[in-house]
């Protein structure tokens, strides 16, 4: 099984803090926000990460350099920002033939994620990958799912005006080996693409959600990273 974290964002909500930092090393209640990730796909059975880079990417070096689990872990530096979805493309050989978490790094999640591995191993026949779910008080500012009876994603509205309900993408997810014959094989490489308004309509009937009941969200403003502060401290 293995993950790709995408962690090359400028974090430019999050500055002053981001001016001398990336997003994805700011410090959680003492740990950095990617080791706190790394831990949690190792002990779900992960054996190999892939991580990418580019805003302050020898800072992301020095950090892995320094990893006990550094030997699982690989670097991508991208010179030019591809997107989430362009990083997915460009390194589809890493993961292509494998079970992959994608997660975006600069989101902080309180869960194991053990139950959702688990969903995912269950899934329905149907379902090709399975997406991270979460409640969220500001829909508008997230891509917002609807379900049908058997929790497959049915419709999926990345951030308009008035959203149907309020069941938010956590844009973590959970890839099965058939997802890049299905849905990447076609796409050119080395071109920009988001992963949620460009790839993940395409996949909507063959996602399977699943919703956590912990904290999760975005630390990318410092309104948000300080509510991760704290709940990690609880």
């Amino acid at each position: 099984m293995k993950a790709i974290l995408l962690a090359a964002g400028l974090g430019t909500r999050l500055r002053p803090l981001t001016d001398n930092i990336p997003k994805c090393l700011v410090p959680i209640n003492g740990q950095t926000l990617l080791g706190l990730w790394i831990d949690k796909l190792i002990n779900l059975g992960v054996t190999e990460i892939l991580i990418n880079t580019h805003y302050f990417c020898e800072q992301v070096e020095q950090y892995i350099s320094g990893h006990p689990y550094k030997s699982r872990i690989s670097l991508v530096y991208e010179p030019e920002l591809l997107g989430t979805g362009g990083t997915l493309v460009k390194n589809s050989d890493f993961w292509r033939h494998d079970t992959c978490f994608v997660i975006h790094a600069d989101n902080y999640c309180q869960s194991d994620l053990s139950d959702m591995l688990q969903a995912h191993e269950n899934r329905p026949t149907q379902a090709d990958v399975t997406l991270l779910l979460f409640a969220t008080d500001k829909p508008s500012s997230c891509g917002i799912v609807q379900l049908d009876n058997h929790n497959m994603v049915c419709e999926f509205h990345e951030k308009v005006a008035n959203p149907p309900g309020n069941l938010a993408s956590g844009a973590l997810f959970i890839f099965s080996p058939a997802v890049y014959s299905k849905y990447f094989k076609t796409i050119p490489k080395n071109m920009f693409y988001d992963l949620s308004s460009d790839i993940v309509p395409s996949m909507i009937g063959s996602m399977l959600g699943w919703r956590t009941n912990e904290a999760y969200l975005d630390i990318g403003t410092p309104e948000n990273y300080e509510k991760a502060q704290l709940l990690a401290q609880n």
